[in-house]
């Protein structure tokens, strides 16, 4: 049963509503040592020390690492054709959606020959994670890639863990959705040795270090992903799912109910939380879930999910409270399901990716909205965004002044440079105007000026 949080008598200051915000309790810390050593293997012995992993960590020890492209092409074309039509629809939009999101490089004239141009420029090469435990991710392949293709990237590297049930290679679907969309550089490789070979690459493998790493993962994943940033860029250090719906008391309870339910299938430390500003509908919507986790597919893990500290129903004074409440938390999905959706979300300054009305419910978001599901958790969305193109962009200024407009603004610079006390900036703008000769000893010391042979 979920527990009841009242908040109607709790004044609506963030930090106050900070402090009682349900949340898993989940340590990436504690993975770290455990992280740590199974990067320093992958580094110091290849492709030996992933074949190694995998036969430890999942049961099954690959023929080889890397995935030959018969066995994508063979993925495809033996994909379900029901699957197929809905990935492509899948990658169509997403991909339609994430066009918006590259800006143009624009030019800023501050003056006759003075001029900023703002440029994206995408990095290099990307390494790409798809998780393989629970459950099988074809849409996490479609939400990680067509980002990186839309920035531009020229390199794309893929990883998912070997499966048993497979032989040791990734899992089929994977497979396709991979070579959907033009992808042939794919490894059945997981958990941190993967982050880890993708950081700093396998020479034996022949697989090259990466810029950016990409995409959800266990706890193991996201401390590698802390352990290599820095090396690398990565997204997030994503954790279990959350959902929170806002809803008043026009809300269908079912259809609330449904929702929640919907994110507490993935894991067991899945958050799912209700607010609303009605205890009818509050009492309404757990009756409801209790119903559903007895006739749902995966009950044992809702179950746990449901009952568990991080999962809750918030009772708030009004939708102005329910907003301050979902800001504080910084949910990975929130739906609001109210009378003036809109209004609530005028609201809202926090959040991965944001559901409007009762027909716009997060498992669309997970697969055929157009936007993105791989989003920030644990409350990263109060300064995080979800991937997106803008992950694989470098904004970069470009200054390009001719001579009459930097001299325009050379006094001000030297002027800068004497207060900073680094005289030899200003010497290195007056140098284009002034007698070369002089211009040497702007700034230096009397008792290191170079010896002057007299005339």
């Amino acid at each position: 049963m979920m527990h009841i949080i009242d908040l109607r008598d709790l004044p609506s200051s963030r930090a106050d509503l900070a402090r009682v915000v349900p949340r898993a309790v989940t340590d990436v810390s504690a993975a770290t040592a455990v992280a740590a050593q199974l990067i320093a293997e992958v580094r110091e012995q290849g492709e030996g020390a992933l074949l190694a992993q995998a036969e430890r960590l999942d049961g099954v020890r690959p023929e080889r690492i890397r995935i030959d492209s018969d066995q994508v092409n063979h993925a495809v074309t033996s994909l379900d054709s029901a699957v197929r039509d809905a990935l492509e629809v899948s990658i169509a939009r997403v991909r339609q959606a994430t066009e918006a999101q590259v800006p143009s490089s624009t030019v800023t004239e501050l003056g006759p020959g003075a001029q900023v141009i703002q440029r994206w420029q995408p990095v290099n090469r990307v390494g790409l994670y798809v998780p393989g435990g629970k459950a099988v991710y074809p849409s996490s392949v479609v939400m990680n890639v067509v980002p990186a293709q839309v920035a531009g990237v020229s390199s794309i590297a893929l990883a998912s863990p070997a499966q048993r049930e497979f032989g040791g290679s990734v899992h089929p679907t994977i497979l396709a959705a991979a070579g959907l969309l033009g992808i042939e550089e794919v490894y059945a490789m997981g958990g941190a040795g993967a982050i880890g070979a993708f950081a700093y690459g396998v020479p034996n493998l022949g697989l090259d270090p990466v810029e950016v790493i990409t995409g959800p993962g266990n706890v193991y994943v996201a401390a590698a992903k802390r352990l290599v940033r820095g090396v690398v860029g990565i997204d997030s250090e994503a954790g279990p799912t959350e959902i929170m719906v806002i809803a008043d008391a026009t809300a269908d309870a079912y259809l609330v109910a449904t929702d929640l339910i919907s994110q507490a299938e993935h894991d067991e430390l899945a958050a799912v939380v209700l607010v609303t500003d009605s205890p009818e509908l509050a009492h309404a919507v757990s009756a409801e879930v209790e119903l559903l986790v007895a006739s749902t597919h995966h009950s044992a893990r809702v179950r746990i999910a449901i009952d568990g500290v991080q999962s809750a129903v918030v009772l708030v004074a009004d939708m102005a409270a329910a907003a301050a409440f979902s800001n504080a938390y910084g949910p990975e999905h929130l739906e609001i399901q109210t009378a003036t959706p809109g209004a609530v979300l005028e609201n809202i300054d926090s959040a991965g990716a944001i559901f409007l009305g009762a027909h716009s419910p997060v498992s669309l978001g997970d697969y055929l909205a157009g936007s993105n599901h791989v989003l920030p958790t644990g409350g990263q969305s109060r300064f995080a965004s979800g991937l997106g193109a803008h992950t694989f962009l470098r904004p970069q200024q470009v200054i390009n002044y001719d001579r009459a407009a930097l001299q325009q603004v050379s006094s001000q610079v030297v002027a800068l440079s004497e207060a900073e006390d680094l005289p030899a900036h200003g010497a290195a703008v007056t140098a284009r105007f002034g007698n070369r000769h002089e211009t040497r000893l702007v700034g230096l010391p009397h008792n290191v000026l170079p010896f002057l042979p007299t005339s």
